[in-house]
């Protein structure tokens, strides 16, 4: 983050200059230049602009500013020379570049040309993310309806050189610019957050990155999808997640899922039929970093352990496990999720409880909810996932649900849930295609699940409660697999490429895993698809729901099974479906549903706390800290961020269009 001391430098040696014409949005005081002279074009002189594509520039400028003295005094132009720090490096040079064209426009022909439209566009939408993460709004001077034109009207693209210079770069590196060049380094946050914005620009047509929520240290939680129709559920389509970096510390499955989606766009551009047939079929969603605030800690130990002044090695090889594992406020996320796996256990004798679509109990919001475990939840209710996978590190395993032990005096005791054969079937299918998890080998790391193949049930393994993987199976239709990675938390950079060969396959293979089982759509005599109605297989007692179209799929193993469906005020329709060993996709099974003037089953609505299932923050925890608040006189205030003390304490006029909520 870009110190305090350098930038109030930076403020009090432009706030010393000589003051701008006139007081206009984002400038300081007034002018000793003479304003309203006729534009013209003169020379770049623009320290911070000197690498636009053009020589000659016109004032006034496209905001107002009327000489390129006023330009240099501006909050404005202030801002361009301090982003690089703010944002840590993420999208230089490009947002200056753009800033430039409106703050210095380019001159030809004694005409002042405007920036395009489209170029703002790109930036806005690979940047944006940046801005909301330090608490700032976007800079009023990249509005891109206000200040830019479209093509139609006569424009440039002030990116244009830097696009050809990059274009050039990466021809020399790769196969005519669609082969991607994995970097086996460590990236930053910012690095990452580049990457992909990078890899969903260079595949728009099957990828985009959106945002699930912000960090305690205000770091978005990015996410990257692909889908032949990416933003879209698709109807029978299933979802799958995968996690990286929940512990913060444990990272090479982040770095592993930063390599898998830029192999997913460039072999789907290459032509690689799998990877299409994979991305054509299924919605991706790729979280590299659950805990990028620990991240920073975990990687800081890690470069202070290799400087050679440093005495105390064993110090930081024993942080190594410790240091950066929970988030900013020092919780561990894989122990705050809410504890449904104790109220299944002690509801699981009635005959009348589901063990799904578990609610979150009220009393859970009484303590403290980290923001990253917020966001997932809140990212877990809202799409349809079907499998899922959290890439840890410690040991050389595949665990699965549940977690929690059914006897809370036993801390090893076996607890399987009642999906127990198709959560051992996948965790199968990720430790058989990984190079060296299955075998039985002793000398190996994890060389104590070898004559287990490389899977355990969690709570065989060791007990713990408040897991993602126990909530998503007992509130929500997504089955979650932990993966330990391997025994060092932070391997060195040498280990990247040889791990990342161990864990493709395993990681190709388990997203087309979801494509085992039944699919489906439920719907009404009318053809309507019925949301929330219920799917049962005879003997699994734990049922899935319909998502918003009516669509479901079930994972199954092979066999014979009965399968019924029900709603709220419809008949229950059952089918008896045999899937055969040798099945090459999913079976779709449709149900159509008569409305009845009755319940069909009060079985399944007379269930204890059902109706507060859609009760989520009830205290309004997070969702406040986003509302402005009252100030003496009535009028609107909030909260400053960090970074408006560096503006604001000049005692000038401060530029409020960078407040979010002003």
């Amino acid at each position: 983050m870009l110190g305090a001391a350098v930038l109030l430098s930076l403020l009090v040696a432009c706030s010393s200059a000589p003051p701008p014409c006139e007081p206009g949005q984002g400038s300081f005081g007034r002018c000793t230049e003479t304003a309203g002279e006729r534009p013209q074009c003169t020379e770049m002189v623009l320290g911070y602009c000197q690498d636009v594509p053009y020589n000659t520039v016109m004032f006034p400028n496209i905001v107002g500013h009327q000489t390129r003295l006023e330009t240099e005094i501006s909050a404005e132009y202030l801002l361009l020379s301090v982003l690089h720090g703010l944002l840590n490096g993420e999208c230089s040079p490009d947002l200056r570049l753009l800033g430039c064209s409106i703050l210095a426009p380019r001159c030809q022909d004694s005409t002042l040309l405007k920036p395009c439209r489209s170029s703002c566009e790109i930036v806005r939408k690979s940047c944006a993310h940046a801005f909301e993460a330090i608490q700032m709004a976007w800079p009023y001077f990249l509005d891109c309806d206000r200040f830019f034109v479209g093509d139609e009207e006569g424009c440039y693209d002030p990116l244009s050189a830097l696009r050809a210079r990059q274009d050039v770069t990466f021809s020399s590196l790769s196969d005519g610019g669609h082969a991607t060049i994995l970097q086996f380094t460590y990236h930053s946050n910012a690095q990452m957050f580049n990457i992909l914005k990078k890899t969903a620009a260079k595949c728009p047509h099957i990828a985009q990155t959106y945002s699930i929520g912000r960090s305690v240290e205000g770091k978005d939680l990015l996410v990257i999808e692909f889908s032949d129709n990416p933003g879209q559920h698709e109807l029978l389509e299933p979802e799958i997640k995968l996690i990286g970096n929940m512990h913060g510390n444990e990272v090479l499955g982040r770095q592993l899922l930063i390599y898998l989606a830029q192999y997913l766009c460039s072999e789907y551009v290459l032509g690689n039929e799998r990877i299409q047939t994979l991305i054509n079929n299924t919605r991706i969603h790729l979280l590299p970093s659950m805990n990028p605030d620990g991240y920073e800690l975990a990687a800081s130990e890690v470069a202070d352990s290799q400087d050679p002044e440093n005495t105390n090695q064993e110090g930081h090889i024993y942080n190594g496990w410790t240091s950066g594992r929970a988030n900013a406020q020092n919780i561990d996320l894989n122990r705050n999720f809410p504890d449904l796996t104790s109220i299944y256990y002690n509801r699981r004798r009635f005959r009348h409880f589901r063990s799904d679509h578990i609610p979150i109990p009220d009393s859970y919001w009484v303590n403290k909810v980290a923001p990253e475990t917020y966001a997932v939840m809140k990212w877990i209710r809202t799409i349809p996932f079907v499998i899922s996978a959290s890439l840890h590190g410690g040991e050389l395993v595949i665990s699965y649900p549940f977690d929690f032990s059914r006897h809370p005096e036993e801390e090893k005791m076996f607890s399987p849930t009642p999906d127990e054969q198709i959560f051992k079937q996948l965790a199968r299918t990720y430790a058989d295609a990984h190079t060296t998890m299955s075998n039985n080998d002793t000398d190996r790391c994890g060389a104590t699940f070898a004559s287990k193949g490389g899977i355990i049930n969690g709570a065989l393994w060791y007990s713990f409660a408040g897991g993602m993987s126990d909530f998503n199976y007992l509130h929500s239709n997504c089955l979650e697999l932990t993966v330990e990675l391997g025994c060092d938390k932070f391997p060195g950079e040498e280990e990247l490429y040889p791990e990342w060969r161990r864990n493709k396959e395993a990681l190709l293979s388990f997203m087309e895993s979801v494509h085992r089982g039944i699919k489906g759509v439920v719907k009404d005599r009318n053809g309507n698809g019925i949301k929330g109605a219920i799917i049962s297989v005879k003997g699994i007692r734990h049922d899935i729901t319909t998502a918003e179209d009516g669509d479901y799929w079930r994972l199954l193993n092979p066999g014979i099974h009965i399968v019924s469906a029900t709603a709220k005020g419809y008949s229950k329709v059952m089918k008896r479906i045999r899937l055969p060993r040798n099945m090459q996709k999913v079976g779709q099974v449709d149900f159509v549903l008569e409305k009845v003037p009755l319940e069909p089953d009060l079985d399944y609505f007379n269930i204890p706390e059902l109706d507060n299932y859609e009760r989520f923050d009830p205290y309004n925890q997070f969702e406040q800290y986003s509302q402005r608040e009252l100030g003496e006189n009535g009028e609107e205030r909030t909260d400053k961020p960090w970074w408006w003390t560096y503006f604001s304490q000049l005692g000038i006029s401060s530029p409020t269009w960078l407040l979010r909520n002003y």
